[in-house]
């Protein structure tokens, strides 16, 4: 399966919820999409929640199928609680990581901003946007690119306060990533555990 580049909203409205951040249209249409969305009652079977949130996690990080079991793989392996260790992991992403220090607007903008050679990582460009960060790298913008106007966009007004495991110097427009995030402090709305049940089969 190749990358969803389809309308962001027909995804959010399935799941239900702003998965690719603030939805006008959502907040209308808070029902599934398609001629029935607003009718359809439908009893969902065990594996059907299971594989509903498996899917919502690969949307929200934007996520292949391979990938994403690999990343299970991996964390079923590492020491911890295993649907913690794969949020981790999916937070360590460099991509995400743009996100979260607001150099991007969203996921899929700061995937593109690593794919296209904006983004460096302890001053060297990295054009990878699954490249696994560490703690006490630093993560910064290209001195070529930090006049961009859909990075200054995003950086204006963005709270860099939220997130306890990264700093922010806007002096420098550099990020640091201080430790991998515990699981109270990753705000997105999924059941992990349904993720584990659903590969455990």
């Amino acid at each position: 399966m190749a990358r969803y580049t389809g309308p962001k909203t027909r995804i959010a409205r399935k799941f239900g919820e702003a998965i690719f951040g603030p939805d006008k249209v959502l907040s209308k249409k808070n029902y599934p999409p398609g001629q029935h969305g607003n009718s359809r009652k439908r009893k969902t079977s065990e594996y059907g929640i299971q594989l509903r949130e498996k899917q919502k996690a690969k949307y929200t990080y934007g996520v292949l199928e391979k990938q994403f079991r690999n990343l299970f793989e991996k964390a079923s392996r590492s020491k911890g609680i295993t649907g913690e260790v794969l949020l981790q992991l999916l937070e360590c992403r460099l991509d995400n990581i743009v996100y979260r220090l607001g150099i991007a607007p969203t996921r899929a903008a700061a995937r593109q901003l690593v794919s296209h050679r904006h983004i460096t990582v302890d001053g060297k460009v990295v054009n990878i946007p699954s490249y696994a960060v560490k703690p006490s790298q630093v993560i910064g913008v290209r001195e070529k690119s930090k006049s961009l106007e859909v990075i200054s966009d995003a950086l204006s007004g963005f709270n860099h306060s939220k997130y306890p495991w990264i700093e922010w110097d806007s002096a420098s427009l550099n990020g640091k990533f201080l430790h991998i995030p515990e699981r109270s402090d990753i705000p997105e709305n999924i059941k992990e555990q349904l993720i584990v049940e659903l590969y455990s089969k």
